[in-house]
């Protein structure tokens, strides 16, 4: 290894001066919208100085620049000293600071996409480790390129088990392009963080978790620069920092005394506390300026992603849904190199395994850590690096709904596939059982909300979802259910497919998944009964076919009747209700899952909740006019 050369004095105080900087643009910003954190702006003020500065390689007039290093700032609420940095790179205009928080500023009170320079939206702690985890994944193993990824974490954060998740899944997988800084200034919202300054248990933790670590003082320029340096020449694991700090560093009768958090300076104070921090900026300074990065990372085109070839399946064939997505998911794959896929030890259940056979070097497995395989899929995707495929039982993305709610406000593009949903799983019980995940994934903005009956309209809905901004997820099902479209059958989404109707028919039916054959069955028994029903498959639950449903409806005399194997809170019912709601004369009767459920064949608990079709004759019956004689 090279030997170490220090900073000559002017960089350092060049480094010195910019932190005191940013100080005062976090204490203006916050003053100017009475809001925010400044005492957690100040803790970190050297180490943003020396990463922006000295540290980090971009293009600070394009911040989305594809080779540029990464920067997430983990500790969402600081993000008053992330805006002052690009505001002393150049890139925020510096009378834009004081626009903080107001509604005309992209410049929000935690940072968000929408502004070039931030890839995920933080602010609900624990998350921004996980996302730049998928950076970093994406950075070595997909672009091989140089560009390294930063991640700044609070200290009251690392009670979060999904930071402890992506410490674990960055340390398995090497990924010594990941600097981790954890900025512990020992004061957390309410009362002081769990370790306060305890700086021997946060590098014994993380030296436990894998790491390469770095106990530094958080306000020594010199000596972040050091361990900067030494991170990036470490090989084969990630690096933390843990940088020992005071929460409001610089600021008079503040600097390290509780009860600050989440508050602007006194009005009475302000003048005083800002002259004090200016008068530490040695003038003149010398200029400094990022280092330009290294232009290696590959063009990518994630553009129309097509299937190279249509369907296998012919009508009346039969394969799950959940199979179906994992021959969906492999051809994609064939058709791009830039569909990754990754899995939370459930590959074989989910058959995400085909793809990873197909394509070992584009799978990632995550482990039984959902929430941080959902923060690494987030994090794949930024700057269209890749279109990432997630994968696990749809019951357990309830526990990474907060890392899915923060990617719709990341405008992240993922796609999340769940298996296994509903009692039709069978005898593994209710703890498996996804009956709540449509109300869940529905009530996500930007989330399309894909539910397949057949193997042609999987295959159909993987392509679709590559290709759909916004949050994706595709429910898949356990049973193995007969091909209902022929291969050259085209699916859009929001429009849903009337797959039995005549003039004749008295109630529309609508189901998906396990109940759309249901629905089928009751149709062919009906129909020997000399009763008509049109029968619809949604196959998107969002957005949901309104036109379609409300025209069968008054074809139908306004009778409908929803049948899912989900809870009737927030699922398919309530979807149709809602696009009903504001039709005269038209009745939506639900048949759905009432109870929690418990172990059985799969045919005896969709009996016991009434979702067969043996239930839908009888509810068709109910609701019919007797002929009149």
């Amino acid at each position: 290894m090279e030997g170490y050369h220090k900073p000559d004095e002017k960089t350092l105080q060049g480094l010195k001066d910019i932190a005191n900087k940013l100080r005062i643009h976090s204490i203006k910003a916050t003053c100017a919208s009475n809001s925010g954190h400044p005492t957690s702006c100040c803790s970190a003020a050297e180490l943003m100085s020396v990463l922006f500065f000295h540290t980090m390689r971009y293009k600070a007039d394009d911040p989305r620049n594809a080779a540029n290093d990464r920067f997430v700032m983990s500790k969402g609420h600081a993000a008053p000293i992330l805006y002052a940095a690009w505001a002393e790179a150049g890139f925020v205009k510096e009378s834009e600071l004081l626009n903080l928080r107001k509604i005309d500023c992209d410049l929000e009170g935690h940072p968000t996409p929408k502004l070039a320079f931030v890839d995920v939206a933080t602010g609900s702690l624990g998350q921004g480790l996980g996302a730049a985890c998928g950076m970093a994944y994406t950075g070595k193993y997909f672009d091989k390129a140089s560009y390294r990824v930063y991640c700044l974490l609070g200290d009251g954060e690392c009670s979060e088990g999904s930071v402890w998740e992506a410490m674990a899944f960055a340390s398995y997988y090497k990924l010594d392009n990941l600097v981790a800084i954890l900025d512990i200034n020992r004061l957390g919202q309410s009362e002081p963080a769990p370790l306060k300054h305890d700086m021997a248990a946060y590098q014994e933790r993380c030296k436990a978790f894998g790491w390469n670590t770095y106990v530094v003082d958080g306000h020594d320029v010199e000596e972040l620069c050091k361990a900067l340096w030494q991170a990036e020449r470490f090989k084969g694991k990630p690096t933390a920092i843990v940088a020992k700090t005071f929460k409001g560093k610089g600021l008079k009768g503040i600097e390290d005394m509780d009860n600050w958090h989440g508050k602007p300076m006194p009005k009475d104070r302000v003048e005083e506390l800002l002259s004090d921090v200016n008068g530490r900026i040695l003038a003149p300074n010398k200029p400094l300026t990022p280092e330009l990065p290294n232009e290696d990372a590959p063009p990518v085109d994630i553009t129309s992603i097509r299937m190279p070839s249509p369907p296998e399946y012919k009508v009346g064939d039969k394969i799950s849904t959940r199979k179906a997505y994992g021959v969906a998911l492999k051809k994609l794959g064939d058709g791009s190199d830039r569909v990754v896929a990754l899995d939370g030890d459930t590959k074989n259940s989910t058959f995400s395994d085909i793809f990873r056979k197909a394509h070992p070097d584009r799978y990632i497995e995550c482990f039984i850590a959902e929430q941080n395989m959902v923060s690494v899929a987030i994090g794949c995707a930024t700057r269209d690096r890749t279109v990432a495929f997630a994968s696990t039982f749809a019951a357990f993305f309830s526990r990474a709904y907060d890392q899915i709610r923060m990617g719709a406000i990341s405008q992240s593009n993922v796609n999340l596939a769940g298996s296994h949903c509903g009692v039709s799983i069978g005898e593994d019980g209710p703890s498996q059982m996804a009956l709540e995940d449509l109300a869940m994934f529905r009530a996500i903005p930007t989330c399309t909300v894909f539910y397949p009956s057949d193997g042609v309209s999987t295959e159909k809905a993987v392509e679709l979802a590559a290709n759909t901004k916004g949050i994706c997820f595709i429910r898949t099902s356990r049973p193995d259910t007969a091909t209902i479209y022929d291969s050259g059958e085209k699916f859009e989404v929001g429009r849903a497919k009337v797959v039995r109707q005549s003039n004749k028919d008295q109630v529309t039916v609508i189901g998906a998944g396990v109940t759309l054959h249901e629905a089928l069955a009751a149709h062919d028994q009906l129909a020997k009964e000399g009763v008509n029903i049109r029968v619809i498959d949604p196959f998107t639950i969002k957005p949901l076919d309104a036109g379609t449903i409300v025209a069968s409806a008054r074809a139908t005399g306004g009778r409908v009747i929803t049948v899912e194997d989900h809870y009737k809170e927030g699922g398919l019912g309530e979807a149709v209700l809602s696009a009903v709601a504001e039709e005269p004369g038209i009745v939506v009767h639900r048949l759905a899952v009432s109870r929690v459920p418990q172990s059985g064949k799969p045919q005896e608990l969709l009996d016991m909740f009434g979702i067969t079709a043996k239930s839908i004759v009888e509810a068709v019956k109910k609701i019919v006019p007797s002929p009149s004689h």
